[in-house]
């Protein structure tokens, strides 16, 4: 191998002559240059960013991102059963708005309150002008809220079953509360008491008061609510109703024409009972009404001209 070296500035040349193991070095140091600097470029390339191109950095960013989807679909999740469970607070929530609205509705039938002005069916009307100073509404948080509102719930559910429950045992008294004449239209035809009696013209003591219609057919009414005791044949008095009142009171209705109740029924006040009739020891149509308190007959009088509670 020959080496020509050129003087710049004379012009003059020399020639090198490289035999032996010279000749085998100088070839491999040129063909080993571009090898050794092609691996120090690599070696300083990842020598600059080493997380870029290392196989434990990509291995890192897959456990990242798989336990970022964990998370992703655990909150998922979570949010699914808050809104089931969310969903099931407003349903019960809405079931105890129906229940006070049926409670408000039995008070109020009980009460015998305006319909009208207890309508639970429908917004109460309110309003007003905007005033300048009023402040912004500051909500406050949506699962603290639905928790008031419950607990609200609660406390006028459990009013109103308290009022329901008064204002039904107020009811109970009055409807067995005995008041009122046995008959809707009539008059009175014979007092408690000592009397003449109508067919031998000598002196008797007379039970219960008469009432007289004029004519068969009219209704018999029972003066409060009980349950019937007895409604058939009676010695003496015909077709006759006894009527339990609870307290220790009964009521007799005497001379019916026909009987509209059986042992056992439980009747309201006002209800009608049997038809005015003349059976039994009687002269005409007439109802004979007497009153027990505790086994002993009084004089209905009291009862009849009582006040209605």
């Amino acid at each position: 191998m020959k080496l020509i070296l050129v003087d710049q500035h004379h012009g003059h040349t020399r020639t090198i002559v490289l035999k032996g193991w010279l000749k085998g070095l100088l070839t491999i140091c040129m063909l080993g240059a571009p090898v050794a600097f092609g691996y120090l470029g690599y070696q300083f390339a990842v020598s600059q960013d080493p997380h870029e191109y290392s196989l434990e950095t990509t291995q890192s960013w897959d456990e990242e991102l798989a336990g970022q989807a964990d998370t992703l679909a655990r909150l998922k999740q979570e949010s699914r059963e808050q809104l089931e469970a969310l969903t099931l607070r407003l349903a019960t929530l809405q079931a105890r708005l129906l229940r006070m609205e049926a409670l408000g509705e039995r008070i109020t039938a009980v009460a015998n309150l305006d319909a009208g002005e207890f309508n639970f069916a429908s917004e109460p009307g309110v309003g007003g002008p905007l005033q300048s100073d009023s402040v912004p509404y500051a909500p406050p948080a949506f699962m603290d809220a639905i928790r008031d509102l419950e607990q609200q719930i609660a406390d006028r559910a459990q009013q109103l079953e308290i009022l329901e429950g008064l204002m039904t045992e107020r009811q109970f008294e009055s409807d067995v509360f005995i008041t009122g004449r046995p008959v809707r239209q009539g008059w009175m035809s014979s007092p408690f008491g000592r009397r003449t009696d109508p067919f031998n013209g000598q002196l008797a003591w007379h039970t219960g008061i008469d009432f007289a219609t004029g004519e068969a057919g009219e209704d018999v009414v029972a003066v409060a609510a009980g349950v019937v005791t007895y409604a058939g044949e009676r010695q003496g008095y015909g077709l006759t109703v006894d009527v339990n009142h609870g307290n220790g009171y009964v009521t007799r209705y005497g001379h019916a024409e026909k009987l509209l109740v059986d042992v056992g029924e439980i009747i309201k006040k006002g209800q009608t009972i049997a038809l005015v009739g003349s059976t039994g020891r009687s002269t005409g149509p007439h109802v004979h009404f007497e009153v027990y308190k505790h086994g002993r007959v009084v004089d209905p009088a009291s009862y009849i001209h009582r006040t209605e509670r």
